[in-house]
């Protein structure tokens, strides 16, 4: 927070990165982002031997200044009186952060000292934030998501920003903190929700008013779980790095369990086609020139600094949604995951809402896999929860439930169980990685765990029938 308020002040523009990086990660954004300074704390100077050159400013938070980096604790030494050399104009340069490679090698998402924090207001009105709140945002400060919730929004609030330092997450632990320090708002990714349901919420006493989730889209039972226990709807919101919050379930209105909610203010949204033609389901598509959101990066900064991707009349950001009569916008998948099997088209999120309802299923990751009738069939990279087994009876269970739950044409064909799903650094899954084993049908890949196909069960013989009766 220092940090980022000093540079605010200098004009500087900052990178925020995660501690979880590589050292050649690191390489990468010293060289993308052109940086000449950098500001770690000890346990992560090792990291960075060997990168950068001779002018580049090192400086070390809780060290003591050894090998070429400066203390950060000397800042207290310095006069308290601050003169600026020159102004900060509203379209200088703030912000360069990597986004997520969830589909590609990261981007460089370039804001400005306007974009996040006056275009940040949406993320407040979303958040329902108001001053004197008491508002935990649980994110890791290398990803924008931090930024969104952990600086601006409760600061532009006048709320204080709640900060607990787990070494490693503990629901447990953490839903205690928040009864008894007096959490008035919080936000989390569905991840932290469907942990937190694992423990009693009910013996959780707590001074929430507001609670929210985003980074991917909630399921239906993590809500009702969480209203039960604590009278509150999670109200789900959605934005990107390269956006402050776009879209949310906004508190006083009514909340569509499922939906990301409508359009936030400050933002013209359309639903379009490849063809830029308006239709129920599409991308979504920002409205630039004159109504151009203040939220919007500057672009993506290329290797010699020239931006692209937020000019011309339109900003399309990948993401289909389905918008209903009423404006709210329900999450399809990104535009590279969505995919065809007899000609239906797949929500790899849909079918995974469906797994992660089954008892034994932890985590899932739908993707197409390559059939010689279907071109391509739905499968299932399944990681169990603690002590369940990856056997023919699980698989069979999982089947079973898929079978209620799904029409014929979307079923899921073939299960893998495994031990581990491969993740970007800020959690999400990486379903290119998985399509691209099935694509190359790469048998001996340390990914791989045991795969179940549908055919293999004789019991379900009776149901597959009637799904290919009904999908024909």
């Amino acid at each position: 927070w220092e940090t980022m308020l000093a540079a605010m002040k200098l004009g500087v523009v900052v990178t925020p990165a995660t501690t979880l990086l590589t050292p050649d990660e690191l390489r990468d954004r010293l060289d993308r982002g052109r940086a000449r300074a950098v500001v770690a704390t000890q346990d992560q100077v090792a990291k960075f031997a060997g990168l950068g050159d001779d002018r580049l400013v090192r400086i070390v938070i809780g060290g003591t200044g050894a090998d070429g980096w400066l203390p950060f604790e000397d800042a207290a030494k310095a006069p308290d009186a601050f003169a600026p050399d020159g102004p900060t104009n509203a379209d200088d340069p703030m912000l360069l952060y990597f986004t997520s490679g969830t589909t590609a090698k990261p981007k460089l998402v370039r804001h400005s000292q306007r974009s996040y924090p006056v275009g940040h207001l949406s993320t407040m009105y979303w958040l329902g934030l108001q001053p004197g709140d008491v508002h935990l945002n649980i994110s890791s400060p290398g990803w924008a998501k931090h930024a969104w919730s952990c600086f601006f929004a409760p600061w532009n609030a006048g709320a204080t920003i709640f900060i607990v330092n787990q070494p490693r997450f503990e629901a447990k632990g953490l839903l205690s903190v928040i009864g008894r320090c007096g959490v008035t708002t919080l936000c989390a990714p569905p991840t932290v929700w469907r942990l937190f349901i694992q423990e009693k919420l009910s013996d959780f006493k707590v001074s929430l008013r507001e609670v929210c989730g985003a980074g991917e889209p909630l399921n239906p039972e993590v809500i009702d779980q969480v209203q039960a226990a604590w009278g509150l709807t999670i109200r789900d919101g959605y934005g990107q790095t390269e956006t402050t919050a776009l879209a949310g379930n906004s508190p006083g209105q009514k909340v569509k369990v499922g939906s990301m909610g409508r359009p936030l203010p400050g933002y013209r949204v359309r639903i379009t086609d490849h063809d830029g033609n308006e239709t129920k389901e599409g991308e979504v598509t920002l409205v630039l020139g004159a109504e151009r959101p203040a939220g919007l990066m500057q672009g993506y900064q290329g290797d010699e600094g020239k931006l692209s991707g937020a000019d011309g009349a339109f900003y399309r950001s990948g993401d289909v949604v389905f918008a209903d009569d009423e404006g709210y916008l329900t999450f399809v998948g990104r535009s590279d995951d969505v995919f065809k099997s007899s000609d239906y088209r797949i929500s790899p999120f849909e079918l995974e809402s469906v797994l992660l309802e089954h008892e034994q299923v932890a985590e899932a990751a739908v993707v197409p896999s390559p059939d010689p009738i279907r071109l391509a069939i739905p499968k299932a990279y399944v990681l169990l929860v603690a002590g369940a087994e990856r056997s023919p009876e699980t698989a069979l269970s999982i089947f079973r439930h898929l079978h209620t739950r799904l029409a014929a044409f979307k079923r899921i064909r073939k299960l893998e169980l495994v031990t581990e799903l491969p993740k970007t650094i800020s959690g999400k899954i990486r379903r290119v990685q998985l399509r691209r084993l099935e694509h190359d049908n790469n048998r001996g890949d340390a990914l791989r765990g045991v795969e179940f196909r549908e055919e293999e069960f004789p019991e379900l013989a009776k149901v597959r029938t009637a799904g290919l009766e009904t999908s024909q």
